[in-house]
């Protein structure tokens, strides 16, 4: 019954990843893969036995269930009161606690380990190295979006790099082939959770501002990798299956993410993208700024307009006000669509969820490769808080740290606006030439009180 529960759980994890392919199923995917997990919760409670046949002691299923109302209690109020702008943040730290339990796991039972065959003691050490770098790479990650944690983009982190993730292997194998009982062995496992840790620190310290989405997601399959690590320590198929479903949805993510920058794996791995980019030796032209009563106008008798949300829109919390906008445009014979790039934010998929969380139909979110191609024959072109990602350097600057990254081509609509606070750089740190064009007009403020400033002034025409 046990078994046949992990099946079941783990279909109800495949049904739930399956929903949320559309923003319309999501929550009920969400829930569908909650009561799997659930399940798989209640029946080992209940069920699990060890190799005596005993069952959990009532005292420790009370620690149990004490535990998890904690963890209940903290996750239901943190996500409660957690802003949209800060979600990549949870993320990160949602993939560390992952991480952190794994690693934890991979130490409790190392002994055990070493007591069976080779494979097991391969598996406890894998589950050890890939937590511990989930779990200290997450907490670095989530001190960058935060704000907490600068970047170290030196070439020599490479080479430190380099040298961290060959001792990291080495002592992993030392471990692995070596004959010795675990009492002798516990300086070197220790030794290998310490450098794992610090390898995780190292190996996110270097990586840009603009490679964070990506490196969320890659942290993600590692976490999964990590659980399903866990599961065949304790021949768990809940935590296998779960655990590979994570790890594999997270790396085909990561690698979808990198296609859309035009980047390999490893070169953001390796790779400090962003911050101090070159730029081409151009003069930059004069800005020129729109007034409320201009925008308006040019939005009322408008026939096609494409809106590109970015991060400031998440910051302004300007979504739902955006939407308002949108459909008061509608209601005047307006086609308005949204244009969203896969990296637009902090994390994949953000600008969708904010957008959905504002009730915008799903029909009017057209990604990157299916809305460029109709960008000439769009009126205007509303840039709310993005920055990177309409970025013309991308095709015109081969010194650019985003030359070659798929953009979305703002800049060949007939006119474009650009909502922005003032003429600060993008995460990447470059330049934007956009601002610059002739066909653009700034329109400076808190993307919020713009567009509902725009929304009364299309109301009084």
């Amino acid at each position: 019954m046990l078994e046949l529960s992990y099946l079941i759980a783990a279909l109800l994890f495949v049904f739930g990843l399956k929903l949320l392919s559309h923003p319309e199923t999501a929550r009920r995917g969400n829930l569908w893969a909650a009561g799997g997990m659930g399940l798989a919760m209640i029946t080992t409670l209940l069920l699990h036995k060890n190799s005596a046949g005993e069952g959990i002691s009532i005292t420790n299923i009370w620690i149990i269930l004490c535990a998890i109302g904690v963890g209940a209690a903290i996750g239901w109020m943190v996500a409660r009161k957690v802003k949209m702008t800060a979600m990549p943040q949870l993320v990160s730290l949602y993939n560390a606690t992952g991480g952190g339990a794994s690693m934890l796991v991979a130490l409790l039972e190392y002994p055990a380990a070493m007591a069976g065959d080779i494979q097991s003691i391969l598996v406890t050490v894998l589950g050890l190295i890939i937590g511990a770098v989930a779990f200290s790479g997450s907490l670095i990650a989530f001190g960058k979006l935060d704000g907490r944690v600068g970047d170290i983009m030196k070439p020599f982190m490479t080479y430190i790099n380099l040298v961290l993730m060959v001792s990291t292997l080495a002592l992993a194998v030392f471990i692995v082939i070596s004959p010795n009982p675990p009492s002798e062995m516990m300086w070197a496992i220790y030794g290998l959770t310490a450098l794992s840790l610090i390898y995780g620190v190292m190996f996110v310290m270097p990586i840009g501002g603009a490679d964070m989405p990506v490196v969320i997601s890659l942290l993600n399959s590692f976490t999964g990798i990590a659980a399903a690590m866990a599961g065949f320590i304790y021949n768990n198929q809940a935590m296998i299956l779960g655990g590979i479903l994570v790890g594999a949805a997270g790396m085909i993510l990561t690698l979808l993410m990198c296609k859309a920058m035009n980047r390999s794996l490893i070169n953001v791995i390796i790779g400090a993208f962003g911050g101090g980019g070159a730029a081409l030796d151009r003069e930059q032209g004069n800005i020129k700024e729109i007034t409320l009563s201009d925008a308006a106008v040019l939005l009322s008798y408008s026939q096609k307009v494409v809106v590109i949300p970015g991060y400031g829109l998440a910051v302004a919390q300007a979504q739902h006000i955006a939407h308002e906008l949108d459909s008061l445009l509608e209601s005047k014979g307006v086609d308005v669509k949204y244009a969203i790039h896969p990296v637009a934010g902090r994390m994949p998929g953000h600008m969708n969820v904010l957008l959905a969380e504002a009730d915008v139909p799903y029909e009017q979110l057209v990604e990157m490769d299916n809305i460029n191609p109709d960008m000439p024959n769009v009126d205007v072109a509303i840039v709310i808080g993005a920055n990177d990602v309409v970025n013309p350097a991308a095709y015109d600057d081969p010194s650019s740290p985003i030359y070659g990254m798929p953009i979305i081509d703002a800049h060949l609509a007939k006119n474009i606006i650009i909502m922005k606070r003032g003429m600060g750089k993008g995460y990447a740190g470059i330049e934007n030439f956009l601002f610059f064009n002739d066909k653009t007009r700034m329109l400076f403020g808190d993307a919020k009180k713009s567009i509902t400033s725009l929304v009364s002034e299309i109301k009084s025409m």
